[in-house]
């Protein structure tokens, strides 16, 4: 196969693949390979396909099962919906490096090395749901989460800001209370796996933040009045708290962003 030893044709079959075992090992054993593989920087991949499995059922949210901490069930929605974002971060991380010609390998290997983290998170979240007597896939789950990437799919500075940078930070400011009722409701185990995905999501958007900056010194933008613009642009409805100002600062917003964000 002509493909084998290049990292983003590679990383084109894991995301246009459907079976989420196949899936997921087809990333790790990407991962595996690693340093081997060379990087076409310059190749542009029309269509770039995405893989969802048959189930879930993708629903508009106001039909996701609803979610609690009280009852074994409620926590099962709670996980799959956790399990859905997950999977869905794997996608994200892909297709960002399918997506994009043109950017450093750095650029890559950074995004290949997120995906592989979600992979991770994704099999935690799918162990405990096992354990509360459900596997992904009995539930619907939200059919919105992918509207963002598409929205985005023209532009890699647009996608390190939205997605990253809004998407995946509202993780940051939302975890750590999901984290406290799982204890409180004595799911130690929920609550430690959120913790380990906390950690790790801060690098995620970290990297977000990274290339963002990046992709603004190429342009002549200043980052700050760049994503003020894009937030008004995609989200003219405004971004509400609370945020995890704390988490959010590790993970490279700068005060001024912080500022924009917590001022509306």
């Amino acid at each position: 196969m002509t493909s084998a030893g290049e990292m983003r044709a590679r990383a084109r079959q894991c995301l246009a693949e459907r079976d989420v075992h196949r899936k997921l090992d087809s990333v790790r054993q990407l991962v595996r390979d690693g340093d081997a593989l060379r990087i076409d920087t310059t190749r542009n991949f029309h269509p770039v396909p995405v893989g969802w499995p048959a189930r879930p059922k993708l629903v508009p949210g106001s039909r996701v099962p609803k979610r609690g901490f009280a009852s074994r069930e409620g926590r099962a929605a709670l996980m799959h919906a956790i399990a859905h974002i997950e999977f869905n971060a794997i996608n994200l991380a892909l297709d960002a490096v399918v997506r994009f010609a043109g950017m450093p390998e750095r650029y890559y290997r950074d995004w290949l090395k997120v995906a592989h983290e979600e992979v991770y998170h994704f099999e935690l979240v799918r162990a405990h749901l096992r354990h509360l007597g459900m596997e992904y896939g009995d539930l619907p789950a939200h059919g919105g989460l992918w509207e963002m990437c598409e929205r985005t799919a023209d532009d890699v500075l647009h996608r390190m800001a939205i997605v990253p940078r809004v998407l995946e930070a509202r993780g940051l400011d939302v975890t750590p209370t999901i984290r406290q009722k799982l204890f409180a409701a004595g799911d130690a185990n929920a609550a430690n796996i959120l913790s380990i995905i906390l950690r790790d999501e801060v690098g995620h958007v970290a990297t977000g933040s990274r290339w963002f900056r990046y992709l603004c010194d190429q342009r002549g933008h200043d980052p700050a009045s760049r994503f003020q613009h894009l937030l008004r642009t995609h989200f003219p409805q405004g971004v509400h708290g609370p945020f995890n100002l704390e988490a959010r600062q590790q993970a490279g917003f700068t005060s001024d962003e912080l500022r924009q964000l917590t001022q509306g």
